[in-house]
Formats: C-alpha cells, structure tokens, sequence
C-alpha cells in the first residue's frame, strides 16, 4: 500500500528550484513537451472551460496550456497564470503574445503554497506536472489553497506522475526514485499517490484517466470540492 509517507522528499531549495527553471525555460519545451503533451491535452479537455470565465493555471510553465485556456475562455474571460520561475514566464508572455491573446492573460510570479487572491476567484484550475515538485508537507497546502481560490462549483483538474496505490511499483518507479533521490537538482519531480492526496485535501475526483510517460504512470484527474 503506497501513503504520503513513501513518497521521496523534494530536498532542493525553492531558490535552488527557481534558479534552475530559469535557466531551463528556453530549452523547457524541447525536452519535456513531448512526453507530457498528451496527459496535458487531456487534463485542458477535462476541465472543460467555459466562455467567458476566469481560470488558474498553477505552474504555468512555458504558457503551452495558457493558450489553449485563454482561446477557451474568450474575450470576456481570464486566464491567470503563476510561476515560480521568471524565465519561464517570460517564454509564456512572449508566446501569448505572438498568438495576440494579452488582452485576456495576467501573469504572476508567486508561490502556489501562498496563492495572492481573494476566496472564490476562480471557476476552474488547472494544475499539469506541478504539484509532485512540491515537498510532501507542502502538497496539502497548495491543494488547500486552490481549494480556496476555487468558487462553490469550481473544478480542479490535476495531470500528475502518480504512484499506484494497489500495484508493486516497477523497476523503472524504482530507478525514477532512486534517481530523484541521488539527483535531486536534475531530478526535481517525484511519483507521488494523486487520488489519495486529492481525497485528504477535500476534493471529489469525479473523472480521471491514466497514461505512461517514460514507462512511468500519469494521472489525469478532475475534481470538484467537497462542501
């Protein structure tokens, strides 16, 4: 049985992290996109965001999934978007901007474990390969504070490497993890048990599919708070 208490420690500094995504950002896409595009596309599908609404998007990274959401959510909607990295939020600016969708996208650099909104801002957040860079005492706080920022019907949707909670992990989890452990400036992000956090965190996963990264399980989970 897999519980937050197997799950790897994150041991790299949050300046260390952010120091590292910035010098990462411009070379961001090349290596991840790939292996990520899929999990993503389905999570964005998922959420299914409505004109003329206003979405979060924790870790925004390079602004691929900004601009899927800010086409969704129209001209009268708003897609906000947060990072830790300033590098990688200047490749997001820069890539909204091409595609003339400004007008409808805010960015800020903030800590998502410290969201800077108000109660009920939002109808929808998205969070795709984020949460698991976060330390484990961390992890309830950020769900915690999207569950805050999330108004009465608001939806979660979650893409994240997950650890099988009825399944013996494989040898390529094991090495993944070993990996994180013994190289933790490189290998930042870690398996961690999705379903299981989100219920500890107040969230009903109402949908969710499950995909393979690297011979390494993803999870795509979309949720909705408990009242």
């Amino acid at each position: 049985m897999t519980d937050e208490s197997d799950v790897s420690p994150v041991t790299r500094s949050k300046s260390e992290a952010k120091s590292a995504y910035d010098r990462l950002s411009r070379w961001y896409d090349l290596l991840a996109s790939r292996g990520e595009e899929k999990a993503k596309k389905t999570g964005l599908r998922e959420l299914a965001v409505e004109v003329g609404k206003t979405v979060l998007e924790v870790g925004c990274g390079t602004g691929s999934s900004m601009e899927t959401l800010a086409e969704s959510v129209g001209e009268d909607g708003e897609v906000v978007g947060i990072d830790l990295s300033i590098g990688m939020l200047s490749i997001t600016q820069k890539r909204i901007k091409k595609v003339k969708l400004s007008d409808r996208v805010e960015l800020v650099c903030s800590d998502a474990a410290n969201l800077p909104f108000k109660e009920d801002s939002f109808k929808a957040v998205f969070m795709s390969f984020t949460l698991e860079l976060f330390d484990t005492p961390e992890i309830p706080l950020v769900l915690f504070e999207c569950k805050r920022v999330l108004n009465k019907d608001g939806r979660l949707s979650v893409v994240a490497m997950s650890k099988n909670k009825t399944e013996k992990d494989t040898f390529t989890m094991r090495l993944y993890e070993w990996m994180h452990r013994r190289l933790p400036k490189y290998v930042d992000c870690r398996p961690i048990p999705l379903q299981e956090i989100l219920k500890n965190a107040g969230f009903i996963v109402t949908s969710q599919e499950q995909f393979s990264t690297w011979r390494l399980p993803i999870i795509v989970a979309l949720t909705k708070k408990t009242h």
